[in-house]
C-alpha cells in the first residue's frame, strides 16, 4: 500500500515538472519572438506610377509579390545587413539596389523604372487570359518575367505573345512552381486556369538547414 502511494507521488512529481518545462519552454519562445520582431527592420517600397506599384519585387533572390501589395500583413520584414532589392516590370528595365537595415529601422526606399527602348511588340500576336489562384503569383513567358497573374487575368486584361510555342512558368513563394508549354497560331486566344498548391512546411525547422 505504501508503494502505490509512492508511486503516485512520483508520477504527480513527474507530470508537475513536464508542465512546468513545458510552460518555460513557451515563455523562452515568446520572449525569443518579441526580441527578433524588435531586432528585425522595415523595407517600405514607393512608386508613384502603375508601372511601379505593379512592379514585382524580389529581396535577395526571392520573390515576394507586386509593389503596391506589400503593407500590412505583408510588410517587407527582413534581418538586419545588407539586402539586394529588385523590382521588374515588362517592357521596362530593372530596377536593383543595394539596401543596409539597421535593427529596428524603417527605411523607405523610392522605385523608379525607365522604360526599355529596345524591347518591341510583335507584329503578330495571340493572346493568353490568366486565371490564376493566388493572382499575385510571377508570370515568366519564355523566362522573361511579364507581370503578375492578377494584371493579365480579367474583363480586358490579357497577355499577348508572338505565336508559336511558349513555356508559361507560374511562381510565388511558398507554392509550388506550374510549368506548361503551349503552341499558339495568330489571332489565337488561350485561356490558363491554375490554383497552385502550397509548399509542405516541415514540422522540424533544424529540417530547413542545408
Amino acid at each position: 500500500m505504501l508503494t502505490a502511494k509512492k508511486s503516485i507521488h512520483t508520477k504527480n512529481s513527474s507530470v508537475r515538472a513536464a508542465l512546468a518545462i513545458c510552460l518555460c519552454t513557451l515563455l523562452l519562445s515568446g520572449t525569443a519572438l518579441h526580441a527578433q520582431n524588435k531586432v528585425l527592420g522595415e523595407l517600405q517600397l514607393q512608386g508613384a506610377t502603375g508601372a511601379e506599384k505593379d512592379a514585382g519585387i524580389w529581396v535577395d533572390g526571392q520573390y515576394l509579390g507586386y509593389l503596391k501589395e506589400l503593407k500590412g500583413s505583408k510588410k517587407i520584414l527582413l534581418l538586419p545587413g545588407e539586402h539586394d532589392i529588385l523590382a521588374r516590370q515588362a517592357g521596362y528595365k530593372d530596377f536593383r539596389q543595394k539596401v543596409t537595415l539597421q535593427p529596428a529601422e524603417v527605411r523607405l526606399l523610392p522605385v523608379t523604372m525607365e522604360k526599355d527602348l529596345s524591347v518591341t511588340m510583335p507584329k503578330v500576336t495571340a493572346e493568353v487570359k490568366l486565371s490564376v489562384n493566388p493572382d499575385r503569383a510571377a508570370v515568366f513567358v519564355d523566362g522573361t518575367f511579364v507581370g503578375h497573374a492578377g494584371e493579365l487575368g480579367g474583363l480586358g486584361r490579357g497577355l499577348l505573345v508572338a505565336p508559336g510555342k511558349r513555356k508559361i512558368t507560374i511562381s510565388l513563394t511558398g507554392y509550388q512552381t506550374f510549368e506548361t508549354e503551349i503552341d499558339l497560331v495568330a489571332n489565337q486566344k488561350f485561356q490558363l486556369k491554375t490554383d497552385l498548391a502550397k509548399v509542405a512546411v516541415p514540422a522540424d525547422p533544424s529540417s530547413l538547414q542545408p
